[in-house]
């Protein structure tokens, strides 16, 4: 007996567009693609930081012409499956998250592992998995890398948990937020999210270059 058709929706949708994904699947994919993300490396493609923003803009009933969004929905769904995958990322770490790594070929994902280890050896615990929330590719390894390093289970937690709602909701209503005040935002959404993953990284940027001067001042003492 064959099995029944897909629905049109799921054989049309592109996992590396926010918008085909919530057209197809809503607030539940939010939570499948943060946990995906966040929590296997097999995620480091997806489009977190647009899929948040995008979908904090089809919250706003006026501004777009894409399916409406219940923003109460999307932000358990975002703030769900972003903390979920990272303990998850956490606990695979602990198991073998460096043999994970090392059989990796992909050039990015070994990029990111190594920015995501110096975020660890520069800034602390604290700051490098609260910061790492804010970069592509590196939210993806530093979770599995700070289990594989040792990082204490309860200090993982509290600021994964820390940096993972501030990234999540503070996306979702920046979009939301600028569907308000803007009538058919979507027509312009490409060069949004652009600009919205450019700011998600200045508090790395600020770290970047705190340290540098840090360096500079330990050098001419």
């Amino acid at each position: 007996m064959s099995s029944p058709p897909l629905p049109f929706a799921a054989l049309a949708v592109n996992p590396l567009d926010a918008s085909s994904l919530l057209s197809s699947f809503g607030a539940l994919g939010i939570a499948v693609v943060l946990f995906a993300e966040t929590g296997l490396l097999i995620g480091f493609f997806l489009p977190g930081d647009s899929l948040l923003f995008t979908a904090g803009l089809l919250c706003r009933p006026g501004a777009h012409s894409g399916p409406h969004l219940d923003l109460a929905q999307v932000l358990a769904a975002a703030v769900t499956g972003a903390l979920a995958g990272s303990q998850c990322g956490y606990v695979l770490g602990r198991r073998g998250g460096r043999t994970l790594l090392a059989r990796s070929r992909n050039r990015r994902l070994l990029e990111g592992a190594q920015r995501a280890e110096e975020l660890l050896d520069r800034y602390g615990h604290a700051r490098a998995i609260v910061l790492a929330r804010f970069v592509p590719v590196v939210r993806t390894v530093l979770n599995p890398l700070a289990g594989a390093l040792g990082v204490p289970r309860r200090e993982f937690t509290i600021w994964q948990v820390a940096g993972g709602v501030v990234w999540t909701a503070g996306l979702v209503l920046a979009g939301d937020a600028l569907g308000a005040v803007v009538p058919n935002v979507d027509r312009y959404l490409l060069p949004v999210v652009g600009v919205v993953v450019l700011v998600s990284l200045l508090p790395l940027g600020v770290e970047v270059v705190r340290g540098r001067r840090r360096q500079r001042e330990r050098v001419g003492r």
